[in-house]
């Protein structure tokens, strides 16, 4: 069985926000929901100080605090991993924003655009869903296009039209989706090969999301 993560190399990322931009547009989320966000960060001591990039969202853990809260079972888990919300079955309750360790999950009680007053964004028209008010809302990986994409034959982190638009989106390349049950996949490939940390690990939620660090002395070796 296949399990989705995302890697963020952030010894490549640039901290362009891109993700957030192609995650917004693709989502037409309201302007003040970031389902994928970037962390600007000063990290290291004077003088040898520099800035990471730390992009961040729902980290579809293998063991999510948020399912185990939900009183509706509104947020469940796909064989593959993905931790998924519901939306009929939601009541806005807001436990799962809570038990969430990294603060992943929005709730939005009105609709919010882009621009207030003007007609809706043509990405607001395709993607704008009414199901996402007043309940928990956060990052899919972009399961439709995964969804899609394993229908028509076409492999998830390798096909653009399989793959989550942040990862689509990285100019830098600092984002990569893949199945890390394949120990051939890009994302297997790229663990082996590199230092890789997770946030709070210390939690045991196991998150899908990794991130390559070589850490501060990292332009020593260039």
């Amino acid at each position: 069985m296949s399990r989705y993560v995302m890697i963020a190399d952030l010894n490549r990322c640039v901290g362009c926000q891109t993700c957030t931009a192609s995650c917004k547009h693709t989502n037409a989320t309201a302007p003040h929901v970031q389902w994928r966000k970037v962390l600007d960060l000063e990290v290291g001591e004077f003088p040898d100080v520099r800035r990471a990039f730390v992009p961040v969202g729902c980290q579809h853990c293998a063991d999510p605090p948020c399912m185990h809260v939900c009183p509706s079972t509104a947020t469940g888990q796909r064989k593959d991993g993905l931790v998924t919300i519901d939306y009929d079955l939601c009541i806005g309750c807001g436990y799962c924003m809570v038990a969430c360790p990294y603060q992943a999950r929005y709730k939005v009680v009105e609709p919010a655009r882009a621009y207030t007053g003007l007609k809706r964004m043509i990405h607001e028209l395709k993607r704008e869903d009414p199901k996402r008010l007043k309940v928990a809302q956060k990052c899919t990986f972009c399961s439709d296009r995964i969804d899609y994409g394993l229908e028509n034959g076409l492999t998830p982190g390798i096909d653009p039209d399989a793959t989550p638009a942040c990862a689509n989106a990285c100019i830098a390349d600092a984002l990569v989706f893949g199945d890390i049950e394949d120990p051939d996949s890009n994302v297997s490939q790229l663990l082996a090969e590199n230092k890789w940390f997770r946030m709070h690990e210390e939690l045991g939620t196991n998150p899908g999301f990794y991130y390559l660090w070589d850490g501060i002395d990292q332009e020593d070796k260039s």
